[in-house]
């Protein structure tokens, strides 16, 4: 065969023809891309697109303006994008407006650090702008990170909690809660940062273990006879309640010591080094602890005399252990003999329970610590001492007046400050609570959980369960940077000031205008005029959850986008206690009802081997770094291929799983396009009824993906959306279809029937994958709709789910059961092929004469495709046989179908490379087989039915 012919053949082949790349060089074409959406202003396009759609909020759970953005936060913005593009792809308009907590603790305790703490070393004010220009700095950081992820939003107009119109609103919001009776003014132990010198809230404190110091106290009985006849015994020996307590330092607070009226208590005698004393336990735990004691030290003989009830005891008074004071027995429910003696020493200052049961008899608070977490002068020896150093004297104490029993190290969880990591304390403090009570805000806020969706759905046990253990929440907060109580309480009576509602919408507009350092800036004369030195001004601030957990009001019923209640709300599992639940409880205390339609949580990020991460691990994986070295798009899909229900592992080996399966798709997406060249839908597009009957099926295998695919986007199953796709894309394509046109695409004339309906049906799908990927695989979709053949919008997103897709009819003659069943006679067929290459007597599938054996059934199917059917088992021939006349055939995995497989003797063709038997039987041609010389482009063209 001469150059010359050679050259002529392989012009009349259609070969593959893209622009778009095989490596997708992610890194340096994402920000390119971004570029693109910022200058054609896509969400501003989106939005005007979208006036007339129905509208779906997903409301933004403002991330906190501090330091770079972490894997978690990644996760957090990526699924919520996943969400609003497929949202804008089933046909809403769906806004993304997003936020950021801005006042709190950290951003003070950062400023503090440069400048000093505020009215000392800088003036109030100064302070409050140095907060709010650092807060302003971390939100811009956070938001290029957040944007180089590929997350559509209004980004030049996001929320931040320290807009003065939001700080306005969040007033405002105070206002309404005040005017539905939900604020109280109380005196009760709250979770104390004596490193932040506030209160925390619940949402504030998260566990670490701790470990410290145990002890067993004696508490002597003042009245030793009144204690024998609880007993119905004499008073030959002392006798003492023992207690046991993991913090010593609240012992000098000690107001009582409370048992539980129903449980049975052991009178013991026993020698612990004092000489001969009867010992007050819980009965079921004397064993237990007389074993504790041995082995921390103190082991002694011991024998119960006596038992009663605790109820006997109440009211029997006590020596204080140190202090020149009684003390009485209380009865508490609280009291277990879960740990311990079954007697708890009771100080109200420094626990809620102790608060409790202290009411109930009447025992208030002794204020001995202070803001500091130092004691006052009241506490005696323990004056100016911290709470953290405080366990060793009040232990020398003990010890100097004989009454430590038995002291230990005991490692056990203990509430932190979630955000100083420092172990907080219970201290008793004037505070604005929420209260949980008074109007019914508990039991209304349960209800309205059983009217919320919850993905995953145990969210709603949870929430419940948070709900359950809610005490009255706690709002104020002794800090600098946040926005104000602008309340007015009457000096004598604690009342707020009859026109609270009316001066609050006062202050509230002063603040739209300034800030909220109108307030702490305000004299009272300007708004309570004579009656101002009858009023103090309230100087607390608002908890940073009260802020975010408003923005319901504060950002969904300002922003004309938007709407209320928001459809979705979307966070990371840890805000059941968070977030949603501070926004829960304030818009049933505003409105009555929940502020969220549906819930969504997502769990944290761990390695591959469930460590969460950490430096020291050296197992952090910073989103910056993976968008720098592989790309948005492969970040976007791990999150996608990942249960996000549970804990999302991701290591650089899992990301390189992501990056192996990005790449498939990637490659699918590129084989549709490079089959595309020379393919205009608007007049080389055939209809339905005229594509051939592979083509046919594989446009409805499509579209059935696809209304699997919206389903899963609908419920918010990103990785069946990803498992599909990919399955799709490696199996009905790669594994079937792709393999079987390219015979067809690439050696058919390049205007022929067999070839457009072949480009249809590859047109059809890409336009299809495209939208399926777009929410995940953002960017790389936005490749596949520049790379799309005919007239195209300027983005994927300015699109809806792709409805030029087909359904097969049942009652076509090659169906849908047709195909599957086509497909699993194909991979039997590539089983033999396979194993006939291994024993080395084909080369290849194309050198392969293959005879099937087949039952009558299964037969007549496969006789429809006539001579077609060697195109789908990829081989030169193809013939079919009754099972009955099979001899040496080799076995399948089916019972009605064996095969024979053997070496063809025909000659190659050197354009198709099929061997055929009339290669060398055209003279014009000798090394052409007959259907590549029709297919020349002067030939009459092959004709093509079916594959």
């Amino acid at each position: 065969m001469t150059e010359k012919k050679t050259d002529q053949y392989k012009a009349s082949l259609n070969l593959p023809e893209t622009d778009f790349p095989m490596r997708g060089n992610l890194p340096s074409r994402e920000p390119a891309r971004l570029e693109k959406w910022a200058k054609m202003d896509l969400y501003g396009q989106l939005r005007q697109l979208g006036q007339d759609r129905p509208r779906f909020v997903l409301h933004d759970g403002p991330p906190y303006a501090n330091g770079s953005i972490h894997i978690g936060h990644a996760v957090n913005k990526i699924i919520k994008d996943f969400i609003i593009k497929s949202k804008t792809l089933a046909g809403f308009d769906a806004p993304y407006i997003p936020g950021w907590d801005c006042h709190g603790l950290p951003i003070e305790h950062k400023v503090e650090t440069e400048l000093g703490r505020a009215g000392t070393k800088v003036p109030y004010r100064e302070f409050r702008q140095a907060c709010r220009d650092y807060a302003a700095r971390q939100v811009e950081g956070q938001k290029q990170d957040f944007i180089r992820l590929g997350v559509l939003g209004d980004w030049d107009r996001p929320y931040l909690t320290m807009d003065f119109d939001t700080e306005a609103h969040i007033v405002r919001a105070l206002g309404k809660i005040i005017n539905n009776g939900h604020l109280v003014k109380g005196y009760k132990p709250v979770y104390w940062s004596v490193v932040g010198q506030s209160a925390l809230a619940e949402a504030e404190v998260e566990y670490q273990d701790k470990t410290s110091t145990a002890i067993d106290v004696r508490f002597t009985a003042v009245d030793q006879a009144a204690v024998a006849q609880a007993f119905g015994v004499s008073a030959s020996l002392p006798a003492s309640i023992v207690i046991w307590t993991t913090t010593p330092w609240t012992l000098p607070a000690n107001q009582a010591v409370s048992l539980h009226a129903d449980l049975d208590y052991a009178l013991v005698e026993a020698d612990l080094g004092q000489g001969p004393e009867r010992l007050i336990l819980a009965a079921a735990m004397v064993e237990d602890v007389f074993t504790r004691w041995a082995q921390g030290g103190t082991p002694a003989s011991h024998q119960v005399i006596a038992q009663c009830k605790g109820a006997a005891l109440e009211q029997v008074q006590l020596q204080h252990p140190f202090y020149d004071r009684q003390v009485p027995v209380i009865l508490g429910e609280h009291v277990t003999t879960d740990a311990g003696t079954g007697a708890v020493h009771t100080a109200p200052d420094h626990g809620m329970e102790d608060f409790v049961v202290g009411q109930q008899y009447g025992i208030g608070t002794v204020n001995l610590v202070q803001a500091d977490g130092t004691y006052t002068s009241a506490a005696g020896e323990f004056a100016g001492v911290h709470v953290y150093k405080a366990d060793e004297p009040v232990c020398a104490a003990l010890e100097q007046a004989g009454k430590l029993v038995c002291r230990e190290r005991f490692r056990h969880s203990f509430p932190h400050c979630w955000r100083t990591k420092t172990p907080l304390i219970y201290r008793a403090t004037p505070q604005w609570f929420i209260s949980m009570e008074a109007q019914g805000l508990l039991s209304q806020a349960k209800e309205a959980v059983k009217g919320v969706s919850w993905f995953p759905n145990w969210g709603q046990n949870r929430m419940e369960s948070m709900l359950n253990a809610s005490p009255d929440w706690c709002v104020s907060r002794q800090r600098t940077w946040g926005v104000p109580i602008t309340l007015f309480t009457h000096k004598e009576t604690g009342e707020l000031h009859p026109r609270t509602q009316e001066l609050l919408e006062q202050v509230a507009q002063r603040i739209e205008q300034e800030g909220m350092d109108v307030w702490f800036e305000l004299e009272p004369s300007e708004l309570l005029g004579a009656e101002a030195d009858q009023y103090d001004k309230v100087t607390d601030t608002l908890d940073v959850w009260f802020d975010s957990g408003v923005t319901h009001e504060a950002v969904l019923r300002q922003r004309k986008e938007l709407h209320f209640p928001a459809d979705l709300y979307l966070e990371g599992s840890d805000q059941h206690r968070g977030w949603f639940q501070s926004s829960l409880k304030t818009s049933i205390a505003i409105n009555g009802c929940a502020p969220y339609k549906q819930v969504l949580t997502h769990g944290f990020t761990v390695d591959e081997k469930g460590y969460k991460m950490s430096k020291s691990l050296g197992n952090v994986i910073a989103p910056q770094q993976v968008t720098d070295k592989l790309g948005a798009d492969i970040l976007r899909l791990w999150v996608a291929s990942t249960d996000y229900s549970a804990e999302m592992a991701v290591s650089e080996q899992i990301l390189q799983r992501s990056a192996d399966a990005y790449r498939r798709i990637r490659n699918t997406s590129r084989f549709l396009l490079s089959n595309l060249s020379g393919f205009d839908p608007a007049k080389d597009q055939l209809p339905a009824d005229e594509l051939l009957a592979l083509d046919r099926w594989a446009v409805d295998a499509a579209l059935r993906l696809q209304e699997q695919v919206q389903q899963a986007y609908q419920e918010y199953r990103f990785l069946e959306v990803y498992q599909q796709v990919l399955h799709f894309c490696v199996r009905e394509l790669g594994g079937f279809y792709l393999d079987i046109i390219k015979d067809r695409q690439y050696t058919t004339q390049t205007d022929s029937k067999a070839r457009r309906s072949c480009q249809t049906a590859l047109y059809l799908i890409a336009e299809a994958l495209m939208r399926w990927i777009a929410p995940i695989l953002s960017f790389t979709a936005e490749e596949i709709n520049e790379a799309l053949p005919g007239e195209r919008p300027d983005s994927v997103f300015l699109t809806t789910w792709y409805d030029g897709l087909f359904a097969l009819p049942e009652s076509a003659a090659l169906n849908r059961r047709f195909w599957e069943e086509l497909i699993q006679v194909k991979d039997a067929v590539n089983k033999c092929l396979e194993d006939a290459r291994n024993e080395k007597l084909i080369k290849g599938s194309l050198a392969a004469s293959v005879t099937l054996y087949a039952e009558p059934a299964l037969l007549a199917q496969l006789e429809q495709l006539g001579d077609e059917l060697r195109f789908v088992l990829l081989t030169s021939e193809a013939t079919l046989q009754p099972l009955s006349m099979a001899q040496e055939a080799r076995a399948t995995e089916r019972a009605d179908l064996l095969v024979s497989i053997a070496p063809s003797r025909h000659s190659k063709c050197v354009r198709c490379w099929h061997l055929r038997p009339d290669v060398g039987q055209h003279t014009d041609h000798p090394e052409l087989c007959g259907r590549c010389v029709s297919n020349l482009p002067d030939g009459p063209g092959e004709q093509r039915a079916y594959a």
